[in-house]
């Protein structure tokens, strides 16, 4: 007789991988990447687009729609190139750029990529099934996936709705929504004053929308310093972005789906506009993730150690990456999880502790505010004997080439008696430039007095570094 050549049908058949990866966005794509590196075989499973959030809805399309504006707000502060800007922001060109820069929405680029380093891609809808087991709802049916060595989930989160009267029946803007309409609204309101609301209030001002923006603290970017919101919100004011601080929106409602949205405060006032958009914080995409197959809850982040193991179950072989379990909701520290989640399935001792210490992250606002480590506020209650450093833009002679009215300003939080740098934010054009020495004095716990020798070239920003020290010294 023959050898029987037929196939199993996808419900019975099961392919064993040494790694499975759940979620192929940019932490998913990190993982099975270091993983292929460190010599295993590799599966990822993606429902969606592979690449995911970062690629075509957050990270790269917002820096896309803020761009342009960007660029001709420096242009505008520099007396020899004003003249030369004449016009507004081409709406039809930034929107075009904005889906070019999105790949139009279609992941063929990174799925081949994945094919590159030898993954293998399955579509589908993936979950636990039991230790090691993983299945896969495709289009074909369900397939079976046994890992040998590791799974690691990296499905991150999705925007959520909060518990207001009416929203739940009307349709709104979430952060999908907002970096890809294919139009400019009228009037734009966003519920949140975090990084989104913050970044797509400014990027939709400057492509044409009026903009009003209700935050239910005292600020925008309520989680930084205080200054830095404070003087985000006083540029916002000069661009004529209303901003509504210390407020609770407590109904929402649209008499018809093409209608204008409304948003009820809780002291009685009741804004309009044509477009919604609900940025008030993100949830895990847990649910239906089968972790109840190994004893867990499917409702909430998952909680992981410093190897991201996933704690509460046995073996060492189930992982959580990124977003999903809340250490750091931030592309970069998703994809230095994946780093070290990979590592860590190779056989080497490695942990994760930049997102304990050194959270870098940045708001590509006008201007940008970014930050490392601990506020003020953080370092104090954490216990620590505060010191600050505080300097303006204006101290260096490179912020008068970036043209008129530049504002900003650099501080540090320092331990005091250790003298290093627990924290610092930096305000101002060419922010995010500077937080890279930030992170790596906080990691390297150098001093104060190491950081003299670290002599920044004139004349650049990086001057405000030498500003710090002198002001630490009372120069």
């Amino acid at each position: 007789m023959g050898m029987n050549t037929t196939q199993p049908p996808p419900s019975t058949r099961t392919d064993a991988y040494d790694v499975i990866v759940i979620g192929g966005g940019a932490v998913g794509e990190n993982v099975a990447w270091y993983a292929r590196a460190n010599g295993f075989t590799v599966a990822l499973i993606e429902r969606d687009l592979v690449g995911g959030e970062c690629s075509y809805w957050a990270c790269i399309p917002s820096k896309a729609l803020l761009r342009p504006g960007e660029v001709l707000s420096a242009a505008r502060r520099v007396p020899g190139a004003e003249p030369a800007v004449t016009g507004a922001v081409d709406v039809a060109a930034t929107l075009h750029t904005r889906d070019v820069s999105s790949s139009h929405w279609d992941d063929a680029a990174q799925a081949s990529w994945l094919d590159s380093i030898d993954v293998t891609l399955i579509r589908g809808q993936g979950r636990l099934a039991g230790e090691r087991r993983v299945e896969v709802e495709t289009d074909d049916g369900v397939r079976l996936l046994q890992a040998r060595i590791a799974v690691a989930l990296a499905t991150g989160t999705s925007a959520a709705t909060p518990p207001i009267e009416g929203l739940d029946t009307i349709r709104f803007w979430d952060s999908r929504d907002v970096t890809s309409s294919q139009t400019i609204p009228n009037h734009l309101m966003i519920l949140g004053g975090g990084v989104v609301g913050a970044e797509m209030a400014q990027a939709y001002r400057r492509l044409g929308a009026e903009v009003t923006v209700v935050e239910l603290f005292d600020r925008l970017l309520a989680v930084e310093e205080p200054a830095a919101g404070e003087l985000l919100g006083q540029v916002y004011a000069d661009e004529g972005i209303t901003v509504i601080t210390g407020a609770k929106a407590v109904a929402a409602k649209r008499d018809r789906d093409d209608g204008p949205v409304s948003l009820v405060l809780e002291d009685g006032r009741v804004l309009q506009a044509d477009e919604l958009l609900v940025s008030t914080g993100r949830s895990a995409n847990s649910a239906g993730l089968g972790l109840e197959s190994v004893g867990l809850e499917g409702n909430d982040y998952v909680a992981v150690d410093d190897q991201l193991r996933v704690k509460g179950v046995d073996g060492d072989w189930l992982y959580a990456v990124g977003d999903l379990n809340g250490r750091a909701l931030l592309t970069h520290q998703g994809k230095y999880q994946a780093r070290i989640a990979a590592d860590v399935m190779g056989g080497k001792e490695v942990r994760a502790k930049a997102d304990h210490i050194a959270v870098s992250r940045v708001a590509f606002t006008d201007p940008p505010v970014a930050a490392v480590g601990l506020t003020e506020l953080q370092a104090r209650e954490a216990g620590i004997a505060v010191e600050i450093l505080n300097v303006p833009y204006s101290s260096v002679s490179a912020s008068a080439l970036l043209g008129r009215d530049i504002e900003g300003f650099a501080q540090l939080v320092i331990d005091g008696p250790r003298r290093t740098v627990v924290g610092a934010t930096f305000v101002g054009p060419m922010a995010g430039a500077l937080l890279h020495a930030a992170t790596i004095a906080i990691v390297s716990k150098i001093t104060l007095d190491e950081l003299w020798h670290a002599v920044p070239a004139f004349p650049t920003l990086n001057e405000l570094w030498l500003r710090l020290l002198e002001a630490d010294r009372g120069i």
